[in-house]
């Protein structure tokens, strides 16, 4: 299995990613990487093998972003290779993303991206997804919503699982998850809300947890979050206390 991590606050995102994966090396990983918002580009660290080798790659960027994502991945399409790690840019270098899941249609969606001009640098579907989203934001008109509207009509596109965090380059703010088929939770905290593929991978930062449904789409930024389906309505939030869900998970229950 995967891990998915993803920090916006107004502190550093860097010690809450790197931490944040650590809490999920039990899921099992085989590399381990981290995408930082630094204004006019994102920056990458990735690394096969332990998310020790990251941490220390981490520490020497000394990234001050305050926006950043991260993954272990458990090889499924590709080799284990630093090409092949999580995250992942689209070719314009405006997206970065990390998934789990398995998109079974992307060799479909692969030879129609590459039949308008895009390259891939690695062998996994979510590079696919990744440069699916980069397509549509580029047919769409720039306004507000431009970003969750790419992601809304590429995810309707893909056959399989997904759990995602991506991140826009014109949205310095902004933070997308969206799943299904596979688990993702919206943390929320004082000074930062979060992103991540299972709860403990922010105990302690944040306060309440938000379980995304099937085909639901979570919008973040700075001020709080909101819940929209795929084709836009609004969903309900339902919050649950993260000392409630310690209590349950000890009990056995959750």
């Amino acid at each position: 299995m995967c891990g998915i991590v993803g920090y916006l606050g107004r502190g550093t995102a860097q010690e809450s990613l790197v931490d944040g994966l650590r809490r999920l090396e039990y899921r099992g990983y085989d590399s381990a990487g981290v995408a930082f918002h630094e204004g006019d580009e994102f920056s990458l660290s990735r690394e096969t093998g332990r998310v020790e080798n990251l941490a220390n790659a981490v520490r020497a960027s000394s990234s001050s972003s305050s926006l950043g994502i991260a993954h272990t991945r458990w090889a499924t399409h590709g080799a284990v290779t630093v090409s092949n790690t999580h995250p992942h840019l689209s070719q314009d270098g405006k997206f970065v993303l990390v998934h789990n899941g398995v998109i079974e249609n992307f060799g479909t969606l692969k030879r129609f991206l590459c039949s308008k001009g895009i390259s891939f640098s690695s062998e996994t579907d979510s590079e696919v997804l990744c440069n699916l989203i980069a397509y549509h934001y580029s047919e769409l008109p720039d306004d507000e919503d431009r970003f969750v509207d790419a992601v809304r009509l590429a995810l309707p596109k893909c056959r399989g699982a997904y759990g995602i965090a991506v991140l826009c380059l014109d949205y310095p703010e902004v933070m997308i998850g969206a799943r299904r088929g596979s688990p993702l939770v919206v943390g929320l905290g004082d000074e930062a809300n979060f992103i991540a593929s299972d709860a403990s991978a922010f105990v302690g930062r944040a306060k309440e947890a938000v379980f995304l449904n099937d085909g639901e789409i979570a919008v973040l930024d700075k001020g709080g979050f909101r819940i929209t389906t795929l084709e836009g309505q609004d969903a309900q939030a339902v919050t649950h206390p993260l000392d409630q869900i310690l209590e349950e998970v000890e009990l056995g229950d959750f």
